[in-house]
């Protein structure tokens, strides 16, 4: 009898034991979410309804399979980088100037991130020059609910310099949004490449893009009490500038967030000097994500944005020296695919950013 009792408050106790590392396990895990525009992802064929013919293999750039498989490589090879520098690969990746579905198939099949198991969520939008944004997702960390291609639109107070006639005229990328479960608990992400700054304009465009993704996460927090969001993109915009600090809501101090804001881990990082992209000689960081005060102010037990270094940083921008010009004018800046419209097997001309949330 008493060898029975010994037994059973052994099991008791492993029981508790193995319980216990279960929690702690799932309480210490880590989901990294980030975005990454891939700088033109476009396969090596013919599509009527889209503008590719730079992007084919007797077009300006002279886009070879073999160009096309080593632009593949590359981005799957930065990807594992960053699974490598975590510990695991992101959970949720948003990417953006991609062409279509079939360019993110062969991405995700690269033998470098195949075992990554990435799943696909993405729109055909109206871009005239034929790129999207779209999301990757690991299916064993996000259950995937729904989704929404969401319009650029002109409804809006704001005043726009772009007539009626180029209002009707005007084409972009759509906002996609991506609503699932992450330990049981509401997401809905926002992947936007906002309009261009070619000619110095776009200033009220961009104003209204952040607009449309605030009023829909809006609306996502009134049907979904306590959804947490993150907003992502190439921005074409600075966290300082009006597109993100006034129609987007973001702020830069944590205590400045209520539950009409986003926080903008990233403006913080910018006005330190950072950047995930230059230009002239000047750095700028348009790889933004936000985050609504759900995801900020989670209670003990709920998934939060997490700092991610020992100067309180929430945000990462990821580059490493293969990424990186390391000699001449460019020495220091991304290494890109095209430099003066020849292709120099380079990664993108964006660094990817991203946050670490747990619990």
């Amino acid at each position: 009898m008493k060898r029975i009792i010994y037994v059973i408050v052994l099991l008791v106790l492993g029981l508790n034991v193995s319980a216990q590392t279960a929690d702690k396990s799932k309480a210490g895990r880590n989901y990294v979410i980030g975005f990454y525009n891939l700088e033109n992802l476009f396969d090596i064929y013919d599509d009527p309804a889209k503008n590719d013919e730079e992007f084919l293999p007797d077009g300006k750039n002279k886009w070879t399979e073999a160009k096309y498989t080593k632009k593949l490589h590359n981005m799957a090879t930065v990807i594992k980088a960053m699974a490598d520098a975590n510990g695991r690969y992101h959970t949720i990746l948003g990417v953006s100037e991609i062409e279509n579905r079939l360019v993110l198939e062969d991405l995700v099949s690269q033998p470098e991130i195949a075992d990554a198991n990435y799943q696909i969520v993405h729109y055909d939008g109206p871009d005239r020059r034929g790129v999207d944004v779209a999301l990757l997702y690991k299916p064993e960390q996000f259950t995937y609910l729904d989704s929404e291609s969401i319009p650029f639109t002109f409804d809006s107070d704001i005043e726009f310099s772009m007539d009626k006639a180029g209002q009707d005229d005007f084409r972009t990328r759509d906002i996609l949004m991506v609503h699932g479960l992450i330990d049981g608990e509401h997401f809905a992400f926002y992947v936007a490449h906002l309009p261009s700054r070619i000619g110095g304009k776009g200033g009220d465009l961009r104003s209204r893009g952040g607009e449309i993704i605030y009023n829909h996460a809006m609306g996502m927090m009134e049907k979904y009490p306590g959804i947490k969001i993150a907003a992502m993109g190439d921005m074409n915009d600075n966290p300082t500038d009006d597109s993100m600090a006034v129609y987007l809501h973001g702020k830069e101090n944590v205590d400045e967030v209520t539950d009409k804001d986003f926080f903008s881990p990233f403006l913080s990082m910018y006005k330190a000097g950072f950047g995930s992209l230059a230009y002239r000689g000047e750095w700028s960081i348009y790889d933004l994500i936000l985050v609504n005060s759900n995801l900020l102010n989670a209670p003990d037990g709920g998934l939060k944005i997490r700092p991610v270094n020992k100067k309180g940083h929430y945000g990462v921008i990821f580059k490493r020296p293969f990424m990186t010009v390391q000699k001449g004018q460019y020495k220091g800046t991304p290494f890109r695919t095209f430099s003066g419209g020849a292709f120099i097997g380079g990664y993108s001309d964006h660094y990817p950013t991203y946050i670490v949330i747990s619990k």
